[in-house]
């Protein structure tokens, strides 16, 4: 997820702030983070619209090579910009049912709680810190 998506989302959605002896993953806790998330996505997805109306309007054909290379190189930057928070719409709407189904929040690998500090910083998370922190070790062994 992009820092500057983030710092704006935080700006919006100040972090959660559970009072004593409240439930984990409770009904306040659940509609905090479908907020955030849907904005986050609706944030996303009116950056796309704009590049893609962006690109039609600035369909210049130079004639300077040197012209023509710099903003193929534009594109290109903001193709593969656009592509990282396409994957992270799909991301979103898969957090998104996790939450319709109850599992939001939860580790996919040990069922413990994420924890809402770790949501905060990445409301997509799946993975408990210990089990993300393995799973990077383990990357890491295959990558050498």
């Amino acid at each position: 997820m992009t820092e500057d998506y983030l710092q704006k989302l935080h700006k919006r959605f100040p972090p959660y702030s559970p009072k004593k002896g409240e439930a984990y993953m409770n009904a306040k806790q659940l509609a905090h983070f479908r907020k955030m998330l849907e904005a986050l996505k609706q944030d996303m997805l009116g950056d796309i619209e704009r590049t893609v109306h962006t690109m039609q309007d600035e369909a210049t054909v130079f004639a300077d090579p040197n012209d023509r290379a710099s903003q193929e190189s534009d594109i290109a930057l903001e193709l593969r910009s656009r592509d990282r928070e396409r994957r992270l719409i799909k991301k979103i709407d898969e957090t998104l049912a996790r939450i319709d189904a109850g599992e939001y929040g939860y580790c996919e690998s040990c069922g413990v709680e994420i924890g809402l500090k770790r949501l905060e910083a990445r409301p997509t998370a799946t993975l408990c810190i210990d089990c993300k922190t393995l799973e990077e070790l383990r990357e890491k062994q295959v990558a050498k």
